[in-house]
């Protein structure tokens, strides 16, 4: 399965509710996994994110579905990175001659 990696800030509504913040991830990793997918991890950053999630989706049409629901409930803004691991970015190269 493809794998995702989601940046992702509070917006002013997450942070004055911050305290919410492990109630609201639990939603998210149910809906993700109702969506065929699933978090691999979460981490709280300091720095430019406040959050960074690692997870896997059957597809882009899933991360695309999963992201447009988190930003529709209002507590973060998020970044999406499709990840290649080692081994098919070894292959891209190697494909390039």
């Amino acid at each position: 399965m493809p794998t995702y990696i989601m940046l992702a800030n509070w917006t002013d509504q997450g942070a004055q509710k911050v305290k919410d913040s492990p109630r609201r991830l639990e939603t998210a990793k149910k809906a993700l996994v109702d969506m065929g997918g699933e978090f691999k991890s979460v981490y709280m950053t300091m720095g430019e994110y406040d959050l960074i999630a690692i997870y896997e989706a059957p597809d882009d049409a899933v991360v695309a579905r999963f992201t447009l629901l988190l930003g529709s409930l209002g507590s973060v803004r998020t970044k999406t990175l499709k990840a290649f691991p080692e081994a098919a970015y070894r292959e891209i190269i190697a494909s390039l001659g």
